[in-house]
């Protein structure tokens, strides 16, 4: 009865070790067809695009009164929108009364140097006469006049002279003030003139016409907004694109934590979300060295990868830039492999890889050498064989070779 205690202590000491072991998920290694992919979407994007800029001067305002709709294909020389001319013909009519009120400005000016002009010729003549007069008397004889006289033609004389002076010298001014004058206000005439040219161009330039064939894709504004009808924009701005639909790419945002593995030309599928039957096989032509965050209400980070577009496809399809797709990125496939879900896969380091496998109700760590690893599942090289269960939960492992006593053989 002594020897028989130990016995059954020991036997009920390993199965209260082994039970917690035995309730943790596992899965049967087997060996099968093996397709890791990633599954991302995206929209298609003309390699090439010609931009679209409202028309007009920089600086220039112009309200959209009718557009054709986004993504409408348009043939070349088809206008595109046009724009209101209210605010233009404003403008004209404005720079036109300023040239008017120049020419107004300029005759009034011309009729005041006029009679500034012909009232010093007039004083001028006045003092001519006087001169004259003043002259004759200044050289007379002493014994024709009386002293007082002569005297007095001498002052005449001195003064007429230095009125005359001061005479020209009043019409040498009005000459050159006037001239000046008259410069400036020309001057303001050709400014208002330059200006109507420019407002008569803003009229004539109220049509977005379609430089090639294509389709319209509407640019948005820095709050994610397109053109709508009535709004005021300035010339110069861009107000859409025309891509060239012959040459068309899909750029795929992939989440980080899917993108360790991208590489250029890794194969992929693509069709429009919603017609899986538009398949069309493809190749990664472009992979950004770093992921980024595409939107201010997540911290998610994508890596933008692009693949060219079969032509034939798109001429068969319909296909348009703009349309959302969905890729799926194939990064390894085997017609026999076998693989684990990712979840039972720990690593110490970049080389270092293990699982726990389930051995007569007891977790058994075991190193394994990994291959391609996808979203949900890892190619295992060596050291797993099938029929072995592995446990998916390892890290459960762990924290019951804490708890009680270890079962775990390395």
């Amino acid at each position: 009865m002594k020897t028989l205690f130990p016995i059954l202590a020991t036997l009920a000491l390993a199965a209260c070790g082994s039970a917690p072991h035995s309730e943790l998920p596992t899965e049967t290694v087997v060996e099968a067809p093996l397709d890791l992919s990633v599954i991302a979407e995206g929209r298609l994007r003309s390699v090439e695009a010609t931009p679209l800029l409202v028309p007009g001067r920089n600086w220039t305002q112009q309200q959209l009164s009718w557009m054709v709709p986004d993504g409408s294909q348009v043939k070349r020389g088809e206008v595109i929108a046009r724009f209101s001319a209210a605010q233009g013909e404003l403008n004209l009519t404005q720079a036109l009364l300023d040239i008017e009120r120049t020419k107004l400005t300029r005759q009034a000016k011309e009729d005041a140097l006029e009679g500034t002009v012909n009232r010093v010729g007039v004083d001028l003549a006045q003092v001519g006469s006087a001169l004259a007069i003043a002259n004759r008397y200044a050289g007379a004889d002493l014994d024709m006049f009386a002293r007082n006289e002569i005297l007095d033609a001498i002052e005449d004389q001195r003064f007429l002279k230095t009125k005359d002076g001061t005479l020209r010298w009043q019409l040498d001014q009005a000459s050159e003030r006037g001239a000046a004058e008259l410069g400036v206000i020309d001057a303001q005439a050709a400014s208002f003139q330059h200006t109507a040219s420019l407002r008569q161009q803003d009229l004539d330039s109220l049509e977005l016409i379609a430089p090639h064939d294509g389709v319209l894709m509407l640019t948005s504004n820095w709050s994610g907004e397109k053109p709508t009808l009535g709004q005021t924009m300035w010339a110069q701005n861009e107000f859409g694109s025309l891509p060239d639909i012959s040459s068309l790419e899909l750029e795929i945002s992939v989440p980080q934590v899917d993108a360790l593995n991208l590489a250029k030309g890794m194969k992929l599928s693509l069709y429009p979300l919603g017609h899986p039957e538009q398949r069309s096989e493809s190749a990664l032509s472009f992979v950004a060295t770093a992921a980024q965050v595409e939107s201010r209400d997540s911290p998610v980070r994508y890596l933008k990868v692009k693949a060219a577009v079969d032509a034939d496809a798109v001429k068969r399809f319909g296909w348009v830039p703009g349309m959302a797709f969905r890729a799926e990125l194939h990064l390894a496939s085997a017609d026999s492999a076998i693989s684990v879900a990712n979840v039972a896969v720990e690593s110490v380091g970049a080389d270092q890889h293990f699982v726990y496998v389930m051995k007569s109700g007891v977790a058994e760590k075991r190193a394994v050498e990994v291959g391609d690893r996808g979203p949900a599942r890892t190619r295992i090289l060596s050291g797993l064989t099938v029929g072995d269960r592995v446990i998916l939960l390892p890290e459960e492992v762990a924290r019951k070779e804490q708890e009680g006593p270890a079962e775990v053989q390395s």
